[in-house]
């Protein structure tokens, strides 16, 4: 018999600057924080207690690295570190083995455990690049779901109904559509759940993809007699190509172990208005700073210096300032050397991977593909200032400064 969970019994306590200001920074960029309510109660309560709040993130280790989409999370999560709240890393590496079903419409095979603690190794080394390592707490699930054995599975998946667990929406649709939904993937959100029972979690991050499982846990820990986490959904940040999410397998990422070159000239190459959706979800910056920056924009200031910004700071958040200069000038140098115009216009072609014959036809940059390879051959072409000569090149997709000569000049999304 489970006991009530504690009541907030804070109610009644004061909404101070200080839980103001928390709250604004929790708020920034975010999708959705439920319950604010709750979460304006949790850290009127932490204030006066001066027990922070426990704040949860979990990654399951299912690849060797991070790109920026992982940071979106990691930069919440290092705000609100730095408000003085106890930030908890969580490396998911029993949930990995199950494998997350969200927004799948097939069932993933689950990974092994000598891939898992491959790829575990160097999570939090990168996320420290993001959080404070000296102040984050470093846990793996493992500690507490493989002890739980076939009982303790049983007695947990008995808190949760499956009518409730077939209401997700991946779920719903997989099952109407007669695709078929193994049982191990029923557990994986029940498992996650039971992470922020194990953690005593106050809130918990996560992807907008993540919300159902987010949910389990507030359910979860209610069932267990804890006072419910609140949860805070951070959006997906768009890729290179600003139309899907960011991902190593849409080739359309910036992973924060590239090289500094790369980083900044990927960066470069993301549209104007992108521009302003990076600078929300991964600056530094306070959001008046961006605002000031937006208006300079809008009264002449050219999009590309403040886009240079963006790049630098990014590229020297994961490698240092003396790497971000040196990645900024040897953009300028390319650049300049290829005399590329101020003003680009922005084309999208199909067919990824594609050959640099069509696409230079498709961007409207040639009238042939003879003309087309004669340009490649006479070193008239560049992709984000350097020099083809691969007359075979295929592009993936991503988004790409194609230039022709000293005149004719794009820039190419690539899908």
């Amino acid at each position: 018999m489970t006991s009530p969970h504690p009541s907030a019994q804070s109610s009644d306590l004061p909404v101070t600057s200080t839980v103001r200001r928390a709250l604004e920074v929790a708020l920034r960029g975010c999708d959705e924080l439920l319950v604010e309510a709750d979460f304006v109660r949790k850290l009127a309560r932490s204030e006066s207690t001066g027990q922070p709040l426990r704040i949860k993130l979990g990654l399951d280790p299912t690849a060797p690295d991070l790109h920026l989409g992982h940071t979106v999370v990691l930069n919440k999560m290092r705000q609100l570190q730095d408000l003085g709240h106890t930030v908890i890393f969580l490396i998911g590496d029993f949930t990995a083995m199950i494998g997350d079903p969200s927004g799948r419409n097939a069932t993933r095979p689950p990974l092994t455990r000598e891939q898992i603690e491959a790829n575990a190794r160097t999570y939090f080394e990168q996320a420290s690049l993001v959080l404070d390592a000296a102040k984050t707490e470093i846990r793996y699930n493992s500690e507490w779901c493989d002890p739980l054995g076939a009982r303790g599975m049983i007695q947990l998946a008995s808190r949760y109904t499956l009518a409730r667990m077939l209401e997700r929406d991946d779920f719903t649709k997989r099952y109407k559509g007669g695709i078929p939904i193994s049982v191990h993937e029923l557990l994986y959100p029940l498992m996650q759940g039971y992470d922020s029972v194990a953690l005593k979690s106050d809130l918990e991050l996560g992807g907008t993809d993540q919300k159902f499982n987010l949910l389990v846990g507030r359910e979860l820990q209610k069932e267990y007699g804890q006072e419910p986490q609140c949860i805070l959904t951070m959006p997906l940040l768009e890729g290179l190509d600003g139309v899907e999410k960011m991902s190593k397998s849409k080739g359309n990422y910036v992973g924060i172990t590239d090289s500094p070159t790369d980083m900044f000239g990927k960066l470069m190459s993301i549209s104007d208005t992108l521009m302003w959706r990076y600078f929300e979800l991964l600056s530094s910056l306070s959001l008046d700073q961006i605002g000031a920056l937006k208006a300079a924009c809008e009264a002449g200031r050219n999009p590309r210096d403040v886009k240079v910004q963006l790049a630098g700071e990014m590229t020297a958040r994961f490698h240092g300032a003396a790497a971000a200069q040196t990645a900024l000038e040897g953009f300028e140098s390319r650049f300049s050397k290829g005399a590329l115009p101020e003003d680009l216009e922005e084309v999208s072609v199909a067919g990824a991977p594609i050959g640099i014959g069509q696409l230079l036809r498709e961007a409207g940059l040639v009238a042939s593909g003879s003309e087309a390879m004669r340009n490649v051959e006479q070193g008239g072409v560049r992709i984000d200032g350097d020099k083809v000569s691969d007359k075979g090149l295929k592009l993936g997709a991503g988004t790409y400064v194609v230039q022709v000569g000293k005149r004719r000049a794009a820039r190419v999304t690539v899908s």
